[in-house]
């Protein structure tokens, strides 16, 4: 396996692929057609060397992809709403902000969106196991037991969540899309041509996913929290917080240390969050195969680079 360093993500209906500084969205239309958009992406990471350093970049591209992919479900999502009946009557709130902002509402939407977000994100996965944790101090003390029992409870829920969310009938169909992401990916990387009956061979599990990505942050994040360990709740959630683009950067590398090594200890290291992806990754049939194939040939030339790594 050679990395490509290639890499996407699911929308609706379609996948989004992104290769340096361009991007790619295909979209299967309820017509049946697909429909490809290619546009350039610079990013946040690109405006400063200072943003490239090691540690620093995970940080960075995280806020990327975060933007990117908003940018590229609107986009899936506009093409269905063009292809509807009846477009809905904007509300109050849409008004205002068409009012006030004019051809940036909708970019204000997405940024508002992208914070509640986080938001949200950061109060069940950081803030509310730390509360817990706080509350069965008396049993647990305030010592290692406690930041595991933290950890742990994170972990837990996060993959609740994830379980849960699966059984929704449209987040099985992205996930089904997600699983042909990944088996592009693994199709050009071990070397096969891009077809969709090898795509459709090829494992839908790869290292470098964002699944893994979010179970390496909670990992890490309880190496952290062993060490630091404030005695009082609002300290400790400060703490939470301040630390999260940290645990980010190292939980990059991590990952792309991963993604370029066939290293029997780091692919060790790596089956829990392959394990994982068996939640947020679904096999997909041939037609969602030909998506991802439309996605990754608009930018990337996979023939030339098989041709240079596997002759």
């Amino acid at each position: 396996m050679k990395s490509s360093g290639i890499g996407g993500q699911a929308v609706m209906e379609g996948i989004m692929m992104r290769n340096g500084s361009e991007y790619s969205v295909a979209v299967r239309k309820e017509n049946g057609e697909i429909e490809v958009k290619k546009e350039t992406y610079k990013g946040v990471g690109s405006k400063c060397k200072l943003f490239r350093l090691p540690f620093i970049r995970g940080i960075f591209s995280f806020v990327d992809s975060l933007v990117l992919g908003m940018k590229s479900l609107n986009y899936s999502a506009s093409l269905f709403m063009e292809d509807g009946e009846e477009e809905e009557e904007p509300g109050r709130f849409e008004k205002w902000l068409q009012k006030k902002f004019g051809d940036k509402a909708e970019k204000v939407i997405m940024d508002l969106t992208m914070v509640i977000s986080i938001i949200l994100a950061m109060g069940i996965f950081m803030v509310f196991p730390t509360w817990v944790s706080t509350l069965m101090k008396p049993l647990l003390g305030n010592g290692i037991w406690m930041a595991l029992f933290e950890g742990v409870l994170r972990i837990a829920i996060f993959i609740a969540y994830v379980g849960l969310i699966s059984l929704m009938p449209d987040i099985k169909r992205t996930y089904m899309y997600h699983g042909a992401e990944h088996k592009c990916i693994n199709c050009i990387e071990h070397g096969l041509p891009l077809t969709v009956e090898n795509v459709m061979k090829s494992s839908k599990e790869h290292k470098r996913c964002g699944t893994s990505f979010l179970l390496i942050v909670m990992v890490i994040s309880i190496l952290f929290f062993l060490v630091i360990r404030p005695e009082t709740l609002w300290l400790r959630l400060v703490s939470r917080i301040l630390l999260i683009p940290v645990i980010a950067g190292v939980s990059f590398e991590f990952l792309r240390l991963d993604g370029n090594s066939d290293n029997p200890v780091v692919n060790l290291l790596s089956k829990p969050g392959l394990m994982l992806q068996g939640l947020t990754t679904k096999e997909p049939d041939d037609k969602l195969s030909a998506v991802a194939i439309c996605a990754v040939e608009a930018v990337f030339d996979w023939k030339a680079y098989e041709e240079a790594n596997f002759n």
